[in-house]
């Protein structure tokens, strides 16, 4: 789709403010969120992540109801209506590539948002394309370039730039009558409500990927491992994320994946064979040595049986299957005009070749199903061959 033309939908966009706008009270944030309450609150943030394994918060934009403000971490924090804004799942917020602000969220406030719209989620589905970025999809919508030298500048420091400050703004001032334009085209094509459910299931995805027992289920590398070798990696991949969080440090500064992957193939029972393998510091051997022993002996002892097992690559004879069932998918996806990688990501598609047992999987629930409802029989045909 040309979504140049469908910028014709009639859309306002507030012009950049002339004065930036800060809450430095909590009290003051508490009275400004209730100016509108119930309207869609523009939200973003800005944080670092160089040394840590938790973001820093270093700014929080607000947008209500055509007015702009920026707000200190330490502020934020402290207002109560700002923390029942955000998990009150009437009060639609909208945020652009949310994953990240999310994660913030989860961590800082420890409080995961409700009511959450993503914006690159609801222009993929409006026709614009997947993974769209916000500044390309500004201009192309609006007309307007915007200023990104500010993007990876130091959002901790104190008083920060004029150009910060409006890079800042322009991050939030874009996002109601985007959402204005992407509404009023899904609300054309029987979407509106789909945008509302998959932004809430994107969400939940990503809490639930934070859980310390699953994560080994991400090193992809160690689908190679026995069993009784990925019940070991199962207990290393828990520690280390364990550790990082005690420690506030990044996982290759405790131990990276491909490290976390060779201990769990060699099973080390003492220090020395656990220095005797490629690429373990020593210094990792002087600090969790002890530790990671125990663990070696303890995952490689216990029962393994039910273990979910890291997913192979396919086989050539699933690739084959894949392939026909990605291009049923395809067809649906093209003629609906909804990005492949939204409605059928390739992770989801795989699932299904390895399990191919429909019940087990989503894909016929919820906004996915009207989509997929021309092919349906024919997907289940294929799956039962």
């Amino acid at each position: 789709m040309d979504i140049s033309a469908q910028a014709a939908v009639a859309v306002e966009v507030p012009p950049a403010p002339t004065r930036i706008d800060w809450i430095r009270e909590p009290q003051a944030l508490d009275k400004w969120l209730d100016r509108a309450p119930g309207k869609p609150l523009a939200l973003d943030t800005e944080f670092e992540r160089v040394n840590t394994f938790y973001p820093i918060p270093g700014l929080v934009q607000l947008g209500l109801d055509g007015e702009f403000c920026l707000v200190d971490p330490s502020v934020a924090e402290q207002s109560g209506r700002f923390r029942e804004v955000l998990a009150d799942p009437d009060t639609p917020k909208l945020l652009y590539a949310m994953s990240e602000d999310l994660e913030l969220f989860r961590q800082w406030l420890n409080l995961q948002p409700a009511g959450v719209i993503d914006l690159q989620i609801g222009a993929a589905m409006a026709g614009a394309g997947f993974s769209l970025g916000y500044a390309r999809l500004v201009e192309t919508l609006f007309g307007e370039t915007l200023d990104k030298s500010a993007t990876r500048s130091d959002w901790l420091a104190r008083p920060l730039s004029d150009a910060q400050q409006r890079y800042a703004i322009d991050d939030i001032r874009f996002l109601e009558p985007m959402y204005q334009w992407v509404s009023a085209l899904l609300r054309d094509r029987g979407l509106e409500a789909a945008l509302v459910e998959e932004s809430a299931r994107f969400a939940n995805e990503l809490a639930g990927q934070e859980d310390p027992d699953n994560h080994y289920l991400k090193l992809r590398a160690g689908w190679t491992l026995s069993a009784q070798q990925q019940g070991v990696l199962k207990e290393l991949v828990r520690w280390r994320e364990r550790e990082c969080q005690r420690r506030d440090r990044p996982r290759n500064r405790v131990l990276a994946d491909a490290l976390l992957i060779a201990i769990a193939e060699r099973l080390p029972a003492s220090l020395k064979e656990l220095s005797n393998i490629q690429g373990v510091p020593s210094g990792a051997v002087r600090r969790y040595g002890d530790t990671l022993i125990e663990l070696v002996s303890q995952g490689s002892t216990a029962d393994n049986s039910s273990l979910e097992r890291i997913a192979p690559p396919l086989s050539r004879d699933q690739q084959g299957f894949f392939k026909q069932l990605k291009r049923l998918f395809r067809n649906a996806a093209e003629d609906s005009d909804i990005p492949m990688e939204l409605l059928a990501p390739r992770k989801r598609l795989e699932k299904v070749v390895q399990q191919p047992d429909l019940a087990q999987h989503d894909f016929f629930q919820g906004w996915r199903a009207q989509i997929l409802a021309p092919v349906r029989a024919d997907i289940e045909e294929l799956l039962k061959s």
